[in-house]
């Protein structure tokens, strides 16, 4: 099992142009340090800036002040769009990236990636014919198919029915257990944040600001049942109350 790298956000601002709104403070300051191997959920306000900090994270931005200091090691991003060629099968698709890196053994690696999210069965189909779950499914695949150190998630299941995305959620922290990765997960949902993560960090509106830095308290190993738990609920408490906060912060 290989393990993720550390990730740290020392005094990050970053600001842009936008048409409609003129200068856009996004990000105002903000500190974040996060475990190599470990699972943080970001939760905030739609325009908060969340997918900006993904961004950075990724190296595809740099901050205006501060820094982002990464330890190394390879990335992968999801997002909520599976982004698949209608063109090329299921298991064409997840070993693109391998293809683009110039390795040999792509179609290999990519179906044991997709037997890991439990797409075994469904190498030779084309995405026209997947089901919205089952084409998430194959985004994961193909970005774990690299053995990245570090996965970000920009609201990857967010389009899906509810209980298509509680099975997602469940093959994302077993693939997380498995691999000792690092994740980074953008998400609107309360719920969805308390269930994966071992820390959900909440977010201000814009400029976002660190509202709450919470290490959650529920077992390691989860199930759908811990949703109905009075300990579940306690925790969706404590964040719907910190998103509350950070509505107030002008």
């Amino acid at each position: 099992m290989h393990r993720g790298v550390s990730l740290a956000f020392e005094g990050v601002h970053r600001s842009f142009r936008s048409a409609t709104e003129g200068e856009v403070h996004a990000l105002a300051g903000i500190d974040l340090a996060i475990e190599a191997g470990s699972f943080v959920a970001l939760l905030g306000p739609s325009g908060c800036g969340k997918s900006t900090l993904l961004r950075l994270a990724a190296g595809l931005d740099r901050p205006e002040r501060g820094r982002v200091e990464r330890d190394g090691g390879d990335v992968a991003m999801v997002f909520q769009d599976a982004h698949l060629l209608p063109w090329r099968d299921v298991v064409e698709n997840v070993a693109l990236p391998l293809e683009l890196l110039g390795r040999g053994d792509g179609r290999a690696r990519a179906a044991t990636a997709l037997d890991r999210v439990g797409l075994g069965d469904a190498l030779r189909r084309y995405p026209a014919e997947l089901s919205g779950g089952m084409r998430m499914r194959a985004s994961l695949a193909r970005a774990c198919v690299t053995d990245p150190q570090l996965l970000l998630l920009d609201e990857p299941f967010a389009a899906l029915d509810e209980l298509t995305r509680m099975a997602l959620d469940d093959d994302l922290r077993r693939l997380w257990a498995e691999t000792g990765l690092t994740v980074l997960f953008v998400t609107h949902s309360i719920a969805e944040a308390a269930y994966l993560a071992e820390r959900v960090v909440v977010l201000s509106r814009r400029p976002a600001r660190v509202v709450l830095d919470h290490a959650v308290a529920l077992p390691a190993e989860r199930s759908a049942a811990l949703r109905a738990d009075p300990a579940f609920a306690r925790e969706l408490g404590v964040l719907q109350e910190a998103l509350r906060r950070g509505a107030d912060l002008a």
